[in-house]
C-alpha cells in the first residue's frame, strides 16, 4: 500500500513590498539582495489577516479545487511558529472558520470528528505535522488528514532578518491514494538543542511602564512574533544537521551511494531564495569526493562549473516562488516543492515516477531528510495551482504603508477581499473572553 500526498493548495497574502524599496530606505545596495539573496519581494499580512486566516484559506481552497467532503478528514495537523494563543491551538481557528465557511454545504459542525492540533519545531514544524499524518494515514488507510504549514515570518525594523521577511500558508491532503506524491516510510533526523534562532518570553519590570494597572504583576511577560536570532550562527546549524539528517537517511536506506544523482529535485526550507545552494556545497562536495578544509574551498566548489550545473538543474526551479513571497516558515519547504512542479509542468517535463529529495530544518535545531516518487497523476494536481499566475496578481504597497502594518498601527485593512477569512475582532471588554479572537468570512 502507497501512502502519500493526494493534492495541495496555497494562500499568500495579496500585498507586497518591493524588495529594492525596502533597500533604497534601509541603505542597502539592491542587488546585495536582488542578486546576492534571490529577493524580489517581500509578502506582508494585511490588518485583517493572520496565521489561522491564512491557513484556512489554504485549506478551503484544497477542499474546493478537488472537491473534498470534509467528513473523510480525520485529523487535521497544523506545523506553525505562529501560533496564536499558547494554549488552545491555532488549529481550532482554523476549523471554526471552516465549519462556517462550508456549513451550506456539508452541513452543521462538519469537522465534529475530526483531531486537530499544532505542532512547534521552527521552520520544520510542517514536515512535523506532514510525518505524523503520514503514520496515521499508514495504520488508518481508509481514512484521511489534512497538514497545514502557516507562518508570518516577522523581524524587526532594520534587523538583519527584515528583508527576509515572508508569509503565507500550503495545505497538503494526506491519503493512500498519492496522486502527486508517493511518501516511504523512511527518514533521515538530527537534532540538536541549540540557541540559533528562538522567541523567548520576555519580561519586563511594572514600574518601567506608565500607567500599569495595579492588577498587573511586578514582572510583566511579553511574547513576541519577532525572533532573538544569529544567522552566520544559524547558516552553520542549518549545514551541520542537514549533513547529519542526510547521513542518518543513507544508514536508514542501507546506502553508500550519492543519493541527489537520482534526485530531479531537490528541496530545501528557504528562508531566502538562494539559500539551498549556498548550504549544500558542504553535502555537494562529500558525495563527489572533493577535497575542502575551509570555507574558501567550498567557495571554489560554489563557483566550480560542476556546481553550478547542479543547481542549475536541480535546485533553481524551487527558487522562484521564495523568490517573489519570502520566507515562509513552516511552509517554505512546501512552496518550494510546488515552484519546482510547477516550473516542470509549465515546461511540459514528464515527471511521474522521478524521485525528488527534501531536506527540512528547524532552528532549535533539526533537521529531517526525506524521498518522495512523483504520482503519475501529479499533473491533474498542479494544474490547479496556477503559482506563478497567482503571484503577479498581487499588490504592491508603499514603504510608509508597510511600516504602519508592521507595527499594527492602522485600523482598517488596506485591501479588504470579499470572500476571504478575516480576523474580526479582538475581545477586550468582556473579562471572561478577553483576548478571545474572533473572525468571519469578508
Amino acid at each position: 500500500m502507497t501512502i502519500g500526498v493526494e493534492a495541495v493548495a496555497f494562500y499568500v497574502p495579496e500585498l507586497y513590498l518591493e524588495i529594492k524599496t525596502l533597500a533604497k530606505h534601509r541603505n542597502i545596495d539592491p542587488l546585495k539582495l536582488e542578486k546576492g539573496l534571490g529577493l524580489h519581494k517581500m509578502t506582508v499580512p494585511d490588518v485583517h489577516e493572520d496565521t489561522a486566516t491564512m491557513a484556512a484559506q489554504a485549506v478551503l481552497k484544497l477542499i474546493s479545487d478537488f472537491t473534498i467532503d470534509p467528513k473523510e478528514v480525520a485529523r487535521i495537523y497544523l506545523g506553525t511558529e505562529s501560533a496564536l494563543d499558547a494554549a488552545k491551538p491555532t488549529a481550532t481557528f482554523v476549523l471554526n472558520m471552516l465549519e462556517e465557511a462550508l456549513e451550506k454545504d456539508f452541513g452543521t459542525r462538519c469537522f465534529k470528528n475530526c483531531d486537530v492540533l499544532d505542532m512547534t519545531f521552527a521552520c520544520v514544524g510542517g514536515v512535523d505535522a506532514l510525518h505524523n499524518a503520514l503514520d496515521f494515514v499508514r495504520v488508518n488507510p481508509t481514512k484521511k488528514a489534512i497538514v497545514i504549514a502557516a507562518d508570518y515570518a516577522k523581524y524587526e525594523l532594520a534587523s538583519g532578518g527584515e528583508y527576509t521577511q515572508g508569509a503565507g500558508a500550503i495545505a497538503l491532503l494526506i491519503s493512500s491514494k498519492p496522486n502527486l506524491l508517493k511518501i516511504e516510510n523512511v527518514w533521515g533526523v538530527a537534532t540538536d538543542s541549540v540557541f540559533d534562532f528562538f522567541k523567548p518570553r520576555r519580561s519586563f519590570d511594572k514600574s518601567d511602564l506608565k500607567n500599569a494597572p495595579d492588577s498587573y504583576p511586578n514582572k510583566i511577560e511579553v511574547f513576541s512574533d519577532e525572533p532573538v536570532f544569529d544567522g552566520q550562527y544559524s547558516n552553520e546549524c542549518f549545514k551541520a544537521r542537514i549533513r547529519e539528517a542526510y547521513e542518518h537517511f543513507k544508514l536508514e536506506k542501507n546506502s553508500h551511494e550519492d543519493l541527489t544523482k537520482d534526485w530531479r529535485y531537490l528541496i530545501f526550507h528557504l528562508p531566502y531564495a538562494f539559500h539551498g545552494k549556498r548550504v549544500f556545497t558542504e553535502l555537494f562536495a562529500i558525495e563527489n569526493g572533493l577535497a575542502y578544509a575551509q570555507n574558501d574551498d567550498l567557495k571554489n566548489v560554489a563557483n566550480s562549473e560542476a556546481y553550478k550545473d547542479f543547481v542549475k538543474n536541480k535546485i533553481e526551479p524551487s527558487q522562484r516562488a521564495s523568490s517573489e513571497i519570502g520566507n515562509m516558515y513552516t511552509a517554505s519547504v512546501f512552496m518550494a516543492l510546488m515552484s519546482s512542479l510547477q516550473v516542470s509542468f509549465n515546461e511540459k517535463e514528464e515527471l511521474a515516477g522521478s524521485k525528488i529529495g527534501f531536506f527540512a530544518y528547524g532552528s532549535g535545531s533539526k533537521s529531517k531528510v526525506f524521498e518522495a516518487t512523483i504520482g503519475q497523476d501529479w499533473e491533474s494536481v498542479v494544474a490547479k495551482w496556477k503559482l506563478f499566475e497567482t503571484l503577479k496578481q498581487r499588490k504592491a504597497i508603499d514603504f510608509e504603508t508597510y511600516e504602519k502594518l508592521h507595527r499594527k498601527q492602522l485600523q482598517d485593512s488596506v485591501s479588504p477581499r470579499i470572500g476571504y477569512f478575516a480576523l474580526k475582532h479582538i475581545e477586550q471588554e468582556n473579562p471572561v473572553l478577553k483576548g478571545a479572537r474572533l473572525y468571519k468570512m469578508m
